[in-house]
């Protein structure tokens, strides 16, 4: 942090809990395009990890706009000297398609290259490609195999991914104990989908105790990641009091946190509070925009729920939401 006239020189600048210091916010954008200059003068002369910082920056838009071809150029000239970074981004982007046509096997080479190398990022993507027979036939003990060297380098994708495959049998025999065990792991370090799995093992009483606070406690961590279907069950929990004390009200505020991801359940089920009028003013009109959105969907319930609201003209509903369902009920 730059000395400013008039402060104390000795006073130490403010860190975050890893110790590192927190930029001002105007300065952020000042530090991006100082890096930026530096790494492309050492990444000119042909320095590994100034070439692949050079990549991360073009790929993230830092300090410079976002440009994926870049990334990809100077990621390459990083891999080809071994870094294992570089050969783990590159791999990534081959993958995606990103800067790059899409090519698995692509990615393959560059994932293992880096993998080899014990780059743990690498090592959970290879097994995804495993996993998937993208680039490579199926091979669920090799996708188990970079699974679990990734997850011992606490990679908390690779430890959701290896939860999976406990849970569902792939690759070996169901072991649900197992799966808690790394779907823990991982939503402690912040994954919401294994936090959801996580609440879901709980709820379930699957390869752990039944415990319902248990199973609202691992909801909310997932739902306030913006997880949607956490968001819907955690709006369920409380529309039936399971676990916690019924509120009405919280249940309408999780149903609408789904129903604005476009959750097709939390849409139905936001359109019934309204049409009970429970935790919201009763409304016919709120109720069947909502029944609307995810009859657009598909939802059973809610294509159900508007052939009785229509069906007798029961409703004091807009002619625009009317010609709308009406529309839906066709297609239907």
């Amino acid at each position: 942090m730059r000395k400013k006239q008039g402060t104390n020189h000795r006073k130490s600048p403010r860190t975050n809990k890893s110790g590192r210091r927190i930029l001002p916010v105007a300065d952020i954008p000042h530090r991006y395009a100082t890096a930026f200059k530096r790494a492309s003068a050492a990444a000119e002369g042909g320095d590994a990890s100034a070439q692949c910082n050079l990549g991360v920056m073009y790929a993230e838009g830092r300090g410079i706009p976002q440009n994926y071809q870049e990334a990809a150029k100077w990621y390459r000239l990083a891999a080809e000297q071994d870094n294992a970074m570089a050969q783990s981004s590159l791999g990534l982007l081959y993958a995606n398609g990103q800067g790059v046509p899409q090519d698995y096997q692509a990615a393959l080479k560059w994932y293992r290259l880096a993998a080899m190398q014990g780059h743990a990022m690498a090592q959970s993507n290879l097994g995804i490609l495993y996993a998937e027979g993208q680039g490579i036939p199926q091979d669920y003990q090799e996708a188990l195999k970079w699974y679990r060297r990734a997850a011992k380098q606490d990679n908390a994708v690779a430890q959701f991914l290896l939860g999976l495959m406990y849970a569902e049998g792939e690759g070996l025999p169901t072991n649900e104990r197992d799966a808690v065990k790394w779907f823990r792991l991982a939503a402690e370090q912040g994954i919401d989908q294994a936090q959801f799995n996580l609440g879901l093992m709980y709820a379930n009483g699957k390869g752990a105790p039944q415990d319902d606070a248990q199973s609202v406690v691992w909801f909310r961590k997932a739902a306030e990641q913006g997880n949607a279907e956490a968001q819907f069950l955690l709006g369920q929990i409380y529309h039936h009091g399971k676990g916690v004390p019924r509120n009405v009200r919280r249940a309408v505020k999780w149903y609408r946190l789904a129903a604005e991801q476009e959750y097709a359940a939390g849409q139905f089920f936001l359109g019934q509070m309204y049409f009970e009028g429970l935790g919201v003013p009763q409304s016919d009109e709120e109720a069947a925009k909502w029944f609307r959105l995810s009859a657009g969907q598909g939802h059973a319930g809610a294509k159900s729920r508007l052939g009785l609201m229509y069906g007798g003209g029961l409703f004091n509903v807009s002619q625009d939401v009317a010609l709308d369902t009406e529309k839906l009920r066709r297609a239907g």
